[in-house]
């Protein structure tokens, strides 16, 4: 099982721009069961909010309720936090959410974390995954 971050689904629903055929090619494969992927709430909050950037509430919303739909959503949980944390205090560059991203897939046994932010690759022992070339970049 594949992790996606926000950046996946921000670009795959958003305007045109470089990332937004890779994201949405990677979607097609989960939807055609190629591959499987999933996310947290707290990532379709995520969109929600930086989607609606610019848009109606009501897309914003209409475009989370297709991926609450579209994936089994995995539970954050306590020890993802406390991992999480810990990732955030070593990595300088890492923000807290994300921070607490990579200490899910880490935590919960996942095969990587699809994302278009590179500051992923800093975290030992995180299979990271660029979009764009769909490369898994083991750090």
């Amino acid at each position: 099982m594949i992790l996606l971050d926000t950046t996946v689904l921000v670009y795959a629903a958003g305007r045109d721009h470089p990332l937004r055929d890779p994201c949405r090619r990677l979607l097609e494969a989960h939807a055609r069961q190629a591959i499987r992927c999933t996310t947290t709430v707290e990532v379709v909050q995520e969109l929600t909010h930086v989607y609606g950037r610019g848009r109606t509430r009501s897309d914003a919303a209409a475009v989370a309720r297709r991926y609450l739909t579209a994936f089994d959503l995995l539970t954050t949980a306590p020890p993802d936090l406390a991992l999480g944390l810990k990732l955030y205090e070593a990595h300088e560059r890492l923000g807290a959410f994300d921070a607490v991203l990579a200490a899910v897939v880490l935590n919960q046994g996942l095969q990587a974390l699809v994302s278009a932010d590179a500051d992923f690759a800093a975290v030992p022992g995180l299979p990271w995954i660029d979009p764009v070339t769909a490369v898994t970049r083991p750090s």
